[in-house]
């Protein structure tokens, strides 16, 4: 696809109303507070697959409302004190699959904790989380971005960033992981996870969302069918009498009103020839980021972005955040 949204000069200065409710905060407070009180309960197992330099450990902890979360957690065999971390969400579709799958930030000498996306898991790499719902729901599209829309108490991303955050609990309580030097990242999808952890958790050290899906959800419907926007698209399309309660509701979870209420350092990427999570949509967010922030832009792009050139970014901005220098 040719360059289809704004021109650069104006996604620079692209800044949308927010859409936050007036009790955006309070609803994530109690959400939170709902959930904190749930022992986080982490078992963290060593497991085998074959690695020499990489300790893998199989991790299980209590998400939203104590449902439990898997995980992996990955570390340098060779250390010495303790380590900065990664904590890593994963994109649309996506489950944990296997350790050999995440071995960038631990050879990088960084502790490394990739979350599994509760009921995620079956399209392009494999999951072993369920989705436990216990309130009800309503009919929905295919997927997961129209489970339980109508209310935000039921949406789907209520349980998922709070697992988010629950899972930044569990690298701040490892011994081996210094609590100071932690920080978030993902692409597409574990882009905006990352995105609201950065608000919700004040602690974060910096946080770098890739193409960041989740953010200005209006914008985006209106300008892709492709999914996974598109599946709102759809569900609007059928259910033309509730499309003011769905953005409603997606207005508790959408990455422009998080990103205006997180303080820590970012590092953002965007490709202009995006038409899974157009420009526009990453820009309102970036634009609207209160903490200090860069944002890397890849012209020619689609969704893959940056890839393993912005992985190479992302290393070197995250050594010198956690005051590990360049390495020789």
């Amino acid at each position: 696809m040719p360059f289809f949204d704004m021109g650069l000069s104006e996604l620079e200065k692209y800044k949308p109303s927010l859409t936050a409710p007036k009790n955006f905060d309070a609803f994530w407070e109690a959400t939170l507070k709902e959930s904190l009180a749930h022992p986080l309960d982490a078992r963290i197992e060593p497991a085998d697959f074959g690695l020499e330099i990489i300790e893998a450990f199989d991790v299980t902890f209590n998400g939203y409302r104590g449902q439990q979360i898997k995980a992996w957690l990955l570390l340098p065999r060779e250390r010495k004190g303790k380590l900065p971390c990664i904590v890593e969400y994963i994109g649309y579709g996506g489950g944990r699959d296997f350790p050999t799958n995440w071995l960038l930030w631990s050879s990088c000498g960084f502790a490394h904790l990739v979350m599994d996306t509760r009921g995620q898991g079956s399209d392009f790499l494999k999951g072993d989380t369920p989705d436990i719902e216990d309130e009800p729901g309503n009919p929905q599209h295919p997927g997961f971005m129209t489970r339980g829309i109508l209310h935000p108490e039921t949406y789907y991303y209520r349980r998922v960033f709070t697992d988010a955050v629950r899972a930044v609990e569990v690298a701040r309580a490892h011994p081996g992981i210094d609590p100071s030097r932690i920080a978030v990242t993902g692409a597409s999808q574990g882009g905006g996870i990352a995105l609201a952890v950065s608000a919700l958790v004040k602690h974060v050290a910096f946080v770098m969302p890739d193409v960041p899906f989740l953010c200005h959800f209006k914008r985006a419907t209106e300008l892709v069918e492709t999914n996974p926007y598109g599946e709102i698209v759809r569900y609007c399309k059928v259910h033309r009498d509730k499309t003011g309660q769905v953005f409603e509701t997606l207005a508790y979870f959408d990455g422009m009103n998080f990103a205006a209420r997180a303080v820590c350092p970012a590092f953002f990427s965007v490709a202009l020839m995006d038409d899974t999570c157009p420009p526009s949509t990453v820009f309102a967010a970036y634009n609207h980021f209160a903490g200090k922030k860069e944002i890397k832009i890849y012209e020619y792009n689609k969704h893959e972005g940056g890839s393993t050139f912005q992985d190479i970014e992302k290393v070197r901005y995250a050594r010198q955040a956690m005051g590990l220098g360049e390495k020789k």
